[in-house]
C-alpha cells in the first residue's frame, strides 16, 4: 500500500475513542498508523468525557458528523442506551466498546470480543472442546466468557473473590447461549477441580497491572501446575506475575497486548469498510512493542 503523510483539511474523517480516563491511551497509535499506511484521510483522537455526558458525547459526535468511536471505561454498557441499534453479539453482552455511525445514529459492536478470539487464534491457542478457567468477573471476563461459550468450550469455569457476581456472569452466558457449560466458583475452589487435567486459563482482573508487577490474583503454585495455557489481558507489564507463574509451572503464557491490537484492528475495519492484511497487523504490533520500550 502507498504510504502518505496525514493531512488534515475539508475532508479528513474523525475517530475517536470516548472514556474516562483516557489520557494513557494507545488507541491513537494503533489507528493512526494505519490511516498512515493507507493512505486513508482519517485522524484518531481521544475525548476525555466527563461521569454523567456520555449520552451528550454521542450526540455531539454524531452532529460533528465523526466517522466513528471507541468506547472505554466506564462507558460501556452506560452508552447503550444512546445507540441506533447493536450487533447480535454486543446485545447479548450487554455492552459495546465501537460505535459504527449509520444514517440515524450509531450501531453498537463488541470488538474486545473478537478481538480477544483473534488474538487467542494468533497465539495458536484454541477454544472448541477445551476446559477453561476465567480469573475475575468484570467486564473483560464477561467478554471472555461470551467468547468461550460461542465458540464451543466443553466447561468454563468463572472464578471470582464473590461467588455472587461470577455467578450473575454464568447464567448469563448460559441463558444466551442456551448451554450450561458455564460455572462460578469462588477463587480458591480451583481447589476442587481435582488433578489430572490441564486448563486454558484467562486472567481477567486488574490485578498484576503496573505498578503492581509481582501481584497475581491467585499466588498458589499448585493453581499453575494446573494450567497449560495462560492469556493474561493485561499488557502492562509485558510480563505479568500471573505468566511467570504460568512459566516457572509449565505452561505456556501470552499478554493482552495483541488483543489491544486486534479490537483496534476491527474497530478500523467497520469504519472504513476494509480487511487489513495481517501482514499489516503483524507491522502494527511491532510498532506498539517499539512503543512500549520492548
Amino acid at each position: 500500500m502507498q504510504q502518505e503523510e496525514q493531512r488534515i483539511d475539508g475532508h479528513t474523517r474523525v475517530c475517536g475513542l470516548i472514556g474516562n480516563p483516557v489520557e494513557h491511551t494507545m488507541s491513537p497509535i494503533i489507528h493512526n498508523t494505519l490511516a498512515k499506511k493507507e493512505g486513508r484521510n482519517l485522524i484518531y483522537v481521544p475525548f476525555h468525557v466527563e461521569n454523567g455526558r456520555v449520552g451528550e458525547a454521542v450526540k455531539g459526535a454524531f452532529a460533528l458528523n465523526v466517522l466513528g468511536l471507541n468506547v472505554t471505561v466506564p462507558y460501556k454498557s452506560e452508552v447503550l442506551e444512546h445507540l441506533d441499534g447493536m450487533d447480535g453479539m454486543a446485545e447479548k453482552i450487554g455492552a459495546v466498546n465501537t460505535l459504527v455511525r449509520t444514517d440515524k445514529g450509531y450501531k453498537g459492536y463488541n470488538t474486545d470480543v473478537t478481538g480477544l478470539y483473534r488474538a487467542m487464534c494468533s497465539e495458536g491457542i484454541r477454544l472448541e472442546g477445551e476446559e477453561i478457567l476465567i480469573l475475575g468477573a468484570g467486564g473483560a471476563a464477561r467478554a471472555a466468557a461470551f467468547l468461550c461459550a460461542s465458540k464451543g468450550a466443553k466447561k468454563v469455569y468463572i472464578l471470582n473473590r464473590t461467588a455472587e457476581k461470577a455467578g450473575g456472569v454464568a447464567e448469563e452466558v448460559n441463558r444466551a447461549f442456551r448451554t450450561e457449560c458455564v460455572r462460578a466458583m469462588r477463587m480458591g475452589d480451583y481447589k476442587n477441580l481435582g488433578t489430572g487435567r490441564k486448563y486454558l486459563a484467562i486472567q481477567a482482573t486488574s490485578v498484576g497491572l503496573y505498578p503492581d508487577k509481582e501481584k497475581a490474583v491467585i499466588m498458589e503454585r499448585e493453581f499453575y501446575e494446573m494450567i497449560h495455557t495462560g492469556f493474561d489481558l493485561i499488557y502492562k507489564p509485558f510480563r505479568t506475575k500471573f505468566m511467570s507463574m504460568v512459566q516457572e509451572a509449565g505452561g505456556q503464557a501470552f499478554h493482552g497486548l495483541k488483543m489491544l491490537l486486534y479490537q483496534g484492528i476491527e474497530a478500523y475495519e467497520l469504519w472504513n469498510g476494509i480487511a487489513v492484511p495481517e501482514e499489516d497487523a503483524l507491522a502494527l504490533y511491532r510498532t506498539l512493542l517499539e512503543y512500549m520500550g520492548i
